[in-house]
């Protein structure tokens, strides 16, 4: 051994394989270790299984804002029904929706994007969707966010959308 600028160096010959395990090693030991809980144990019940309780719950509604939720699917329902004047298509399966959130008590934000910033609709369209999914029962405010980022292009269309426009 030899001791350069406090880095200890060992020089070895060659190093021992690690040992293998086996599953029959595993299942021995765990085994093993089972009986000698139950030799300790004596007379001490098993705790229930924490999964029994949680399989046990039913499954809680979706939250009204959130996806499957009943506002939330409102919202979305109600984007498929604004069509893209020039695009025989509805704003929704087009792409041009990239987000929708919905708070606790109703505020709607929908971010969404235009084909082209030179678009026809680029003033009145944010508009039109800002007083329709206002209109959605349960929501209290809508607002939308007219988003460049990232740039719209047809692979953001749905199947749908794109078997409408032969495209598929």
């Amino acid at each position: 051994m030899t001791d350069t600028r406090n880095i200890t160096v060992e020089e070895v010959d060659s190093v021992d394989a690690p040992k293998k395990v086996r599953v029959n090693d595993t299942v021995d030991a765990a085994l093993a270790a089972e009986k000698e809980a139950e030799a300790g144990a004596h007379n001490e019940e098993r705790q229930k299984d924490y999964l029994e309780g949680f399989l046990a719950q039913t499954p809680s509604g979706n939250a009204a804002g959130q996806p499957g939720g009943e506002i939330y699917d409102g919202i979305i329902e109600t984007l498929r029904e604004i069509y893209d004047p020039e695009i025989p298509v509805n704003i929704y399966d087009l792409g041009l929706i990239y987000g929708v959130e919905v708070t606790d008590d109703g505020h709607a934000i929908v971010s969404m994007t235009l084909t082209t910033p030179n678009c026809p609709v680029a003033e009145t369209m944010p508009g039109e969707v800002e007083m329709q999914v206002g209109a959605v029962p349960g929501v209290g405010h809508a607002e939308v966010n007219l988003v460049w980022d990232p740039p719209w292009d047809p692979g953001k269309m749905s199947d749908d959308a794109k078997l409408e426009l032969g495209m598929l």
